[in-house]
């Protein structure tokens, strides 16, 4: 700040001021009786106001001097009671990380709390859109997108892919569950915005399974609607793993469909970005490569069962 006196100035004559003695300031300050003065001399030659009558070594303190004392007292108690508040209530870290609805509701947020737990310093913000389609509308540190990583204007990292299961409650049609792909293809179905097409192939239907009866552009909806028992789904796996692992939804049949999109982290191009980014994405990597392996794990075991 340009013209602003330095603080050692200032609080020499602070305590000069209050103590009424060179000695005593230059005691309470720790410095010698010289520094004192020397200070006291640069403070009136940077304001061009004499602030002391000097009488030999002796200062005493003229009215100009002892109204900017006061001035000045109170702005140091003020910087002191700053420094103390600040060291007892610290700024705490925040990350503002984007997605879009069915990912943060199913993959994301479930495993949050273990990054919760790892920097309980940071204040996460989670927002959510359907559509996150350019980073600079989202002011956020880090967006996790789907797409094939080709934006333009931010660095992409790509995270993993995504595949089309059939998915129902366990209490679907009394528990008899569709166990062949045209038993699934002739069963109540709940649509969403998925296409078959991709199953229909890999499952050998002659024909792809076309929306009919109840369609729901919500994934979030979809999975509610299978929960209750109303109707199967093709789902992303990552919207239904959870759930199956806790025996909510079950697979029917063992085909899957490829998904045209994966997962991408994707941040601004800033010649700096914070530290709290680094701690997410860190634990990010972590978490997807645990994921990563138990798709691995999942897959050798259907592979095993004959009757999956």
């Amino acid at each position: 700040m340009s013209g602003f006196p330095p603080i050692a100035s200032l609080r020499s004559l602070e305590a000069v001021a209050r103590l009424g003695s060179v000695t005593r300031a230059a005691k309470e300050l720790c410095v010698t009786h010289s520094a004192i003065s020397q200070q006291i001399k640069q403070l009136e030659e940077l304001i061009g106001v004499r602030l002391f009558i000097r009488h030999g070594r002796g200062l005493q303190i003229n009215e100009a001097g002892r109204l900017y004392a006061l001035h000045i007292r109170d702005a140091l108690s003020r910087i002191g009671d700053a420094t103390r508040l600040v060291q007892v209530n610290p700024r705490k870290s925040e990350l503002t990380i984007a997605t879009v609805p069915s990912f943060g509701n199913h993959w994301l947020t479930p495993r949050l709390q273990r990054f919760r737990q790892l920097h309980p310093h940071i204040t996460l913000r989670l927002t959510v859109s359907l559509t996150v389609n350019d980073i600079a509308e989202h002011p956020s540190d880090i967006v996790i997108r789907m797409g094939n990583g080709d934006w333009q204007g931010v660095e992409c990292r790509y995270l993993f892919g995504d595949e089309l299961i059939v998915v129902a409650s366990p209490t679907f049609n009394g528990g008899q569950l569709p166990a062949t792909p045209e038993d699934v293809a002739e069963s109540q179905i709940i649509f969403s915005s998925e296409s078959w097409k991709t199953w229909c192939s890999s499952a050998g239907l002659g024909a792809e399974i076309l929306p009919a009866g109840l369609c729901i552009n919500d994934s979030n909806l979809v999975l509610e609607a299978v929960r209750r028992g109303q109707g199967i789904a093709l789902e992303r796996r990552t919207l239904v793993q959870d759930a199956l692992l806790r025996g909510e939804l079950v697979q029917l049949t063992r085909f899957r469909g490829d998904y045209p999109w994966s997962y991408w982290r994707v941040t601004p191009l800033h010649a700096e970005k914070p530290a709290e980014v680094a701690l997410f994405n860190a634990w990010l990597d972590e978490e997807v490569a645990a994921w990563k392996l138990q798709q691995q794990q999942l897959l050798a075991q259907c592979q095993q069962d004959p009757s999956g």
